[in-house]
């Protein structure tokens, strides 16, 4: 170990706020807490952790998000029947530390690291070395610990210690990834499946793997002679589960046949460095105007932002700052959603026992928010104890959400969408009108009657058996036609199956609305596509399918499948012959299709007239090539004037 100094190389992780209590046990000296900075770099073959001191100057980051006009509400905060006061600046802080505290290692020199109990306050982590050094515990005063362990297995291997649960062992021999199927089935069959036909989005989120032959068993029953599955049999019960959902049914009257179609070959794309500050800023004009808002767009979905950038940058993209909006304006409209978002949460505030009781819809919204944010799996990884201010403010935004949208209320599976925004905007209300702008998106996601679902799922068919009939014929031969295990991709927006940072960059190239209308089946597509080959090769039947998409979860390379599904939306804007219902799906505009109705033979020709431009055209985007290599200089790519335009709906 070496002491901390100036360490050039990448930062993998960087977070402020993260505290060395150094009078423990002594609560009331304030001068114990040291602030400091945690980063992990990564320099030439190596990577480093290194904790440094904060700078005297800096506050605690919490009192940083409350703007003048914001502490007029501070009494909010203060009003409510169930639990202590809490602010955003709850953490005492103190900055006289001496250098001494600070510390760099190597993580070859890392042993292990113990986390703290579940509840216990702040979530602290305590680094031993191998030389059996053992490091000052780490206090995160912002609740982002996971995300600091989900980057150092970018490089260690990290395992649970058999002794002690909360020791993660590094380099230990891996476990298996998952249990197996029977071992996980731990309630009759009979609850198990009107917990699905029930509750779809619970069922589908505690995992895939509770959904094995043992349901077929129980639709079945116990006799031997029913023990071949009827070939819909899976599909009709999921049409139970979900009402209405109607997929690749080929006789249903009014659906169009998808037939064979030569969709041409498919470019290899590029994708450039994220968006810097300077980008941004040379973007803007003296009144705070964003210039040029469809070229900075199609930089953001060809490499996404720089993390510094994210704050400001998504309160664009997400429609809470308008585009063309001026720096005087954005803070005035600040100032009136203030107000707003803080009478919303003085009417939950207010509310008494006795109030709650009487309205089971606002007592409904409370338990399940409650359970949604306490518990310990990994969908709010970064938030970790009951008194986390982390915890405390996705509840509280949540409950106004649901005197914001009293109708919908609240559903599970929102505060996976709501915790990365908090996480960026580092600012209650901020974090609030950014959730409330996706979910005017992601609405009828979570509507009772799921017809947002029903719909993408649908699609997801049509546009899957479009790019590869022979790889949905398999599917439907092992009752896995309906797609049902990309119910948890469209409903969260792949929020659990990439690593947490993966998410932010997956998020703001979507929110582009680039290259077309739904763009996420095109990921969805990208996905299942990768995964044809072993799924075919296997020969993996029902169960083993279900099994392995849900543990692709954290291995998906969020880059390649940018990549692919560029691709796959270039591929189709260049050719002529897609059918209507696909054109529909992706937006494509100005065409006219002739498709063959249900008795048309696959000779029936297919026309399409041209559409305008591509949306690619641009002087300040990469080219593409079939090297697949990076290529950042600026080149006007050269596009057929007969190329489709994919646009936002």
């Amino acid at each position: 170990m070496a002491a901390a100094g100036v360490v050039s190389g990448k930062i993998i992780y960087e977070q402020e706020g993260v505290y060395i209590h150094s009078s423990c046990g002594k609560t009331n000296d304030q001068d114990g807490l040291i602030s400091g900075i945690l980063r992990v770099l990564e320099k030439d073959s190596s990577s480093v952790v290194e904790w440094t001191q904060a700078p005297k100057e800096r506050g605690h980051r919490g009192s940083e998000h409350l703007n003048s006009y914001e502490a007029e509400w501070d009494m909010v905060n203060t009003v409510s029947f169930k639990r202590k006061p809490h602010t955003n600046g709850d953490a005492p802080s103190h900055r006289n530390g001496k250098s001494k505290w600070s510390f760099l290692f190597s993580l070859t020199d890392l042993k292990s690291i113990k986390q703290n109990k579940e509840g216990m306050g702040w979530s602290y982590l305590v680094f031993c070395l191998k030389d059996d050094v053992v490091l000052p515990a780490l206090h995160f005063h912002q609740g982002d610990s996971k995300l600091l362990i989900e980057s150092l297995e970018k490089y260690v291997v990290l395992c649970e210690s058999p002794q002690d649960k909360r020791t993660l062992l590094v380099n230990c021999q891996n476990k298996s990834l998952s249990q197996s199927f029977e071992n996980l089935l731990d309630e009759p069959a009979y609850g198990l499946i009107q917990k699905i036909k029930k509750d779809p989005y619970t069922a589908t989120m505690i995992g895939f793997s509770k959904v094995t032959n043992y349901i077929f068993d129980s639709l079945r029953g116990s006799d031997p002679s029913t023990h071949q599955r009827p070939p819909s049999e899976m599909a009709d019960f999921l049409s139970d589960a979900i009402p209405g959902l109607k997929i690749n049914q080929q006789e249903e009257p009014g659906f169009e046949v998808i037939t064979r179609i030569d969709l041409g070959e498919r470019p290899v794309v590029q994708r450039r460095e994220p968006v810097s500050l300077e980008e941004w800023t040379k973007n803007i004009d003296s009144e705070g105007r964003i210039l040029n808002v469809d070229n900075m767009k199609q930089m953001i979905f060809r490499g996404g932002l720089s993390h510094a950038l994210r704050k400001q940058a998504w309160k664009f993209l997400l429609g809470y700052f308008p585009w063309d909006s001026t720096k005087e304006e954005r803070t005035q409209l600040q100032k009136q959603k203030t107000d707003e978002y803080f009478r919303m949460k003085l009417q939950w505030k207010s509310i008494s026992q006795e109030q709650e009781k009487r309205n089971s819809r606002l007592r409904d919204y409370r338990s399940l928010i409650e359970k949604d944010v306490n518990r310990t799996d990994r969908t709010n990884k970064f938030y970790e104890g009951q008194d986390n201010p982390g915890l405390i403010l996705l509840h509280d935004i949540l409950m106004t959400y649901c005197m914001y949208d009293f109708d919908l209320g609240y559903v599970q599976g929102m505060s996976d969408l709501l915790s990365p925004l908090l996480y960026v905007m580092e600012n209650e209300v901020d974090a609030f009108w950014c959730f409330a702008s996706y979910m005017d998106q992601m609405h009828q996601n979570f509507e009772e009657q799921m017809q947002g679902m029903k719909t993408q799922l649908i699609q997801l068919s049509t546009l899957l058996r479009l790019l590869d009939s022979g790889f949905c014929s398999y599917l439907e031969s092992q009752d896995s036609g309906y797609l049902y295990f990309c119910f948890r991709w469209l409903l969260i927006r792949f929020k659990r199956e990439f690593s947490f940072l993966d998410i932010l960059r997956l998020w703001e190239v979507m929110w582009t609305e680039l290259p077309c209308t739904n763009f996420h089946l095109l990921l969805c597509c990208a996905i299942l596509e990768s995964e044809k080959q072993q799924i075919m090769e296997k020969h993996y039947g029902f169960n083993e399918i279900l099994k392995h998409i849900n543990e692709l979860s954290m291995k998906i390379d969020v880059e390649d499948i940018l990549c692919k599904a560029e691709a796959i939306s270039l591929q189709m804007v260049k050719c002529k012959e897609l059918p209507q219902a696909v054109c529909e799906i992706l937006g494509l505009q100005g065409s006219e299709v002739t498709t063959p109705d249900s008795d048309v033979g696959e000779d029936e020709n297919v026309v399409m007239t041209p559409c305008p431009t591509s949306a690619f055209q641009s002087n300040a985007l990469p080219t593409l090539s079939a090297s697949g290599a990076r290529n950042d200089s600026p080149t006007q790519i050269p596009v057929s004037s007969d190329v489709c335009r994919l646009t936002p709906a």
